[in-house]
């Protein structure tokens, strides 16, 4: 997950930057822009993410539970079974 959560910080820090107008807008962080309006999953974060076909709402609280979980594990150590 660390890559998709670099991924997916680092775009959001860029496309803030453009919408302030601090950046040019790139092609792709339009793209991403207009996904995102659409609750659709940006192809910026498909591209490195695991495979969903859920909306972006649904796809940001997957991503936070399945990161919340695997932090859970690191910390307390694998679940008994």
């Amino acid at each position: 997950f660390n890559k998709l959560l670099s991924r997916v910080t680092s775009s959001l820090v860029e496309l803030g930057k453009a919408i302030k107008g601090l950046v040019v807008m790139s092609a792709e962080l339009d793209s991403m822009y207009s996904s995102m309006l659409k609750n659709q999953v940006p192809g910026l974060w498909t591209k490195v993410s695991y495979p969903s076909l859920k909306p972006l709402a649904s796809w940001m609280k997957d991503l936070n539970e399945r990161v919340t979980f695997m932090r859970k594990w690191l910390v307390s150590g694998s679940p008994p079974g």
